[in-house]
């Protein structure tokens, strides 16, 4: 995936959670490469395509709302997926305190 922005992503591995923000289905994935304005991720095989939806991030200890710009697949049949971060929402951030548990 070539980086196109000005601010470059670090390499970041860790296990996280991707809630899509219509639907509150979950998918854990590991983040790649992380930046204030973006992470890379890779999903599993069976992940259905989310390029245009909003996804909540629990990453350890760090939470990002984003869009994902791009999914591509991968050759073992993962996909590498772009985001960029946004501002959080009063609705967001409300959906992240009474409604999540990941447990």
């Amino acid at each position: 995936m070539q980086e196109k922005r000005a601010i470059t992503r670090i390499d970041f591995t860790l296990q996280s959670v991707v809630v899509v923000c219509d639907t509150q289905e979950r998918y854990f994935v590991e983040v790649e490469n992380v930046s204030p304005l973006g992470m890379g991720l890779k999903m599993p095989p069976e992940t259905p395509d989310i390029v245009g939806k909003s996804v909540i991030i629990v990453a350890e200890t760090m939470i990002m709302y984003a869009d994902v710009k791009r999914q591509i697949k991968n050759e073992d049949g993962s996909f590498t997926v772009g985001i960029n971060a946004k501002r959080f929402t009063n609705d967001v951030l409300e959906f992240l305190f009474e409604r999540l548990n990941f447990e």
